[in-house]
């Protein structure tokens, strides 16, 4: 089935100039494998990137429109903000407050994702009676399985969600999703992950469980995702099936470090590409950037 249509929000921890390239490779991974007509970018900052233009050509290069949303902090006046919980991390939690009241779906990224087939069936996956829709590292994360379900006491939910790749059902969050729950949630509370506890914590009841392995995989894990299917998750298994392999962890694979998995070189590639693309839409004037 055709992808006709498709809304992105990007956002890192917390958007800046740093992270444009890392903005550009996931959309270039995404157009280079997903075959949608129309593709409309919102990505979240606290302020104008100084390399906005960068970003505008790119996504013209792409075929892409990019709605930039600017964060009014005048949003968080209530909300308890501290060195650790500075506003960035209510973002992703309040997007339906920060997105176009327009928009009923959207899909998340965070900026350390690539995607190696198309998403049409995440994008597509029904949402009925669900906020969200997101993938749990069950099999690679049981012993703390247990400890997390007393720790944030959500013992109705299917496991602990990521939140790095989230599908929303904007239009059913906005009726249940409140900003002074989540505020007083995170002021009474102790978290490891602010964002993600508070998704888990408050909302994990509600989150539709699709498979990491082809949303939201690890690639921290390739040889235990291996191991717990018994050898059919191979390398050459992902290349064919898993749409998003998200580099979770410090060892970012865009960092000049020792980061040797098996899914850098890939990245890598991936990122070379972006910064050609960029390189390319640098030395043509706006009006030529197709």
């Amino acid at each position: 089935m055709a992808f006709y249509f498709s809304n992105l929000i990007l956002q890192t921890a917390s958007i800046n100039d740093k992270f444009v390239t890392q903005l550009a490779t996931v959309l270039l991974s995404i157009k280079l494998n997903t075959q949608a007509q129309e593709f409309n970018v919102y990505v979240l900052q606290k302020e104008k990137l100084k390399r906005t233009e960068d970003l505008e050509r790119v996504c013209k290069q792409l075929g892409m429109n990019y709605f930039p949303i600017k964060v009014n902090d005048q949003l968080f006046s209530k909300a308890p903000v501290t060195d650790r919980y500075p506003t960035t991390i209510y973002y992703r939690l309040l997007a339906h407050c920060l997105l176009p009241q327009d928009l009923h779906k959207i899909l998340y990224l965070d900026a350390d994702v690539l995607c190696i087939n198309d998403l049409s069936s995440l994008y597509e996956t029904s949402l009925e009676g669900y906020l969200y829709a997101s993938a749990i590292h069950t099999n690679l994360t049981n012993t703390t399985e247990v400890i997390n379900k007393i720790r944030l006491q959500n013992f109705d939910a299917d496991g602990y969600y990521n939140s790095g790749v989230l599908l929303m059902n904007l239009d059913t969050i906005r009726k249940k999703v409140k900003d002074t729950d989540i505020f007083n949630y995170i002021r009474t509370h102790t978290l490891l992950l602010p964002d993600q506890d508070v998704l888990n914590a408050l909302y994990g009841r509600y989150i539709k469980s699709v498979p990491d392995q082809l949303y939201n995989f690890d690639t921290r894990k390739g040889g235990i995702y291996e191991t717990i299917s018994f050898g059919e998750w191979t390398t050459d298994w992902v290349m064919r099936n898993t749409v998003i392999l998200h580099y979770c962890g410090r060892d970012k694979p865009w960092l000049p470090t020792k980061n040797s998995g098996r899914y850098t070189a890939l990245y890598k590639n991936y990122f070379q590409m972006t910064n050609k693309l960029i390189s390319a839409a640098l030395l043509l004037p706006p009006e030529e950037v197709n």
